[in-house]
């Protein structure tokens, strides 16, 4: 059930992630207000998948119908349980680089302003399209190998 769960959280952040492409593509409304529209429900969708994925690996349960969103939020250990091989590459990549960049909860700013003296807007440091899609790959490629590794035992 929740590798079910985890990869149709990737779906709809692929879906999500299709419809920020086309209307960055439609030149509409700027982008970086589509980026303030679409970022947090891309990234929601991912930790979600990413969540439900922890859970399959240590074989626990969600403690409120929810999955964690990083290793520190998985159910505690049974006695005589050991933190499987996963679960510490995971923790590792909680720390530094890619994994790390999505658990890091930045706020998307609602408004910018010009600098004083400057009708230049300063540019928020956002993640980009490209930068949700790298998290899709980099999750689906996790998942994959992980899940060829638990399909083992």
């Amino acid at each position: 059930m929740s590798r079910a769960q985890a990869n149709h959280g990737l779906y709809l952040a692929k879906i999500q992630l299709s419809g920020w492409r086309r209307a960055l593509a439609a030149q509409d409304v700027p982008a970086v207000i589509l980026t303030q529209a679409y970022l947090p429900a891309v990234r929601e969708h991912l930790l979600g998948a990413y969540g439900w994925f922890l859970l399959e690996v240590s074989g626990s349960e969600p403690l409120s119908g929810k999955p964690p969103h990083d290793c520190a939020g998985l159910p505690d250990l049974t006695a005589g349980r050991v933190v499987s091989g996963e679960i510490r590459e995971f923790q590792q990549l909680e720390t530094g680089g890619w994994l790390a960049e999505l658990l890091c909860e930045r706020d998307v700013p609602v408004h910018t302003a010009p600098m004083q003296g400057n009708l230049a807007v300063a540019a928020p440091e956002l993640a980009s399209c490209e930068q949700a899609q790298q998290w899709i790959n980099n999750l689906e490629a996790l998942f994959e190998r992980m899940s060829d590794s638990l399909d083992e035992y």
